[in-house]
């Protein structure tokens, strides 16, 4: 299934914008400070007398590099990702960095499989809670990346850190973490607190906040549930980020809200029984597994 093509489903269709291609790559280079007007100019007069593309020409006078232009072209395009050269989020989200890499291409590949099984099987499905056994499994590393290649799809996406007792999302999005969503369910703060992220069009994070006392007890109140339930209606994709099983099972109440969760396991770190486990206690729950995610990062 080709996911820059698949079909728009019904209420995204008065939301779809076409893609915008007006700018050239000389414009976006310059506009990036990859090359100065007078270079730009150079590089014109080069492409022509060479008959070359202007990308190719810059490339062929060294004054950028294909990362560069590969870069220009994504803006080009609508398909956004970060330069090299921007710290503005943790090199973490390799999906922002280098999303041409295999690495981002199995992310890719598991963005296809939620969209068969879970999100596109059923209309009204638009979240998913990424669930582990342990803290260092990488669940919070999967679910941000995650996010962004759905929001590279076009899709508007939330990134909900529901992690209340170790969050780590705002750390990786490097975004303000005094309120978020503690102070949400604590009836003491508002949506204004959902951070959209700069360079990366469509994708939005609401942070844990700050540490409550009581973090079951407030996921597991109707209030979270008619949060997300809320928030759906805002956005194309909700992914949910959990706290690990071995902590309590506040991870359970997080699955609920989203009715379905992927399990992500570690290469030689993530036993084989608490996976099992954890898969257990969302299947007696009636809740879905979609799928699960052996992760080598």
């Amino acid at each position: 299934m080709d996911m820059n093509q698949r079909r728009l489903r019904p209420d995204q269709r008065q939301q779809a914008q076409p893609v915008k291609r007006d700018r050239s790559i000389g414009a976006l280079l310059v506009d990036s400070r990859r090359l100065s007007a007078a270079d730009a100019e150079a590089v014109m007069r080069f492409a022509r007398e060479e008959n070359l593309r202007f990308g190719d020409a810059a490339i062929r006078l060294g004054l950028v590099t294909r990362a560069d232009v590969q870069h220009a072209l994504a803006r080009q395009f609508d398909y956004p990702y970060l330069s090299p050269d921007d710290d503005s989020i943790s090199r973490e989200v390799i999906a922002a960095y280098a999303p041409f890499s295999p690495a981002v291409e199995a992310l890719r590949a598991l963005r296809t499989q939620l969209l068969l099984r879970w999100f596109d099987a059923e209309p009204r499905r638009k979240m998913i809670a990424v669930v582990s056994a342990g803290r260092g499994d990488g669940r919070s590393y999967l679910a941000a990346n995650l996010a962004v290649v759905f929001s590279q799809l076009g899709e508007r996406t939330l990134l909900i850190d529901a992690d209340l007792r170790n969050p780590r999302q705002h750390d990786i999005f490097r975004v303000s973490d005094r309120l978020g969503l503690s102070a949400l369910l604590a009836r003491r703060g508002d949506e204004n607190v959902i951070h959209r992220i700069r360079g990366l069009l469509g994708l939005s994070v609401l942070p844990a906040g700050a540490a409550p006392p009581n973090p079951q007890e407030l996921l597991t109140r109707p209030g979270f549930g008619t949060l997300v339930g809320g928030l759906s209606q805002q956005y194309d994709v909700i992914i949910l980020d959990t706290p690990a099983g071995e902590v309590g099972t506040d991870f359970q109440s997080v699955a609920a809200a989203a009715e379905g969760a992927v399990l992500v396991t570690r290469r030689n770190v993530t036993r084989a029984a608490e996976a099992r486990s954890v898969a257990e206690s969302l299947t007696a729950a009636s809740l879905h597994v979609v799928g699960a995610v052996l992760n080598d990062h």
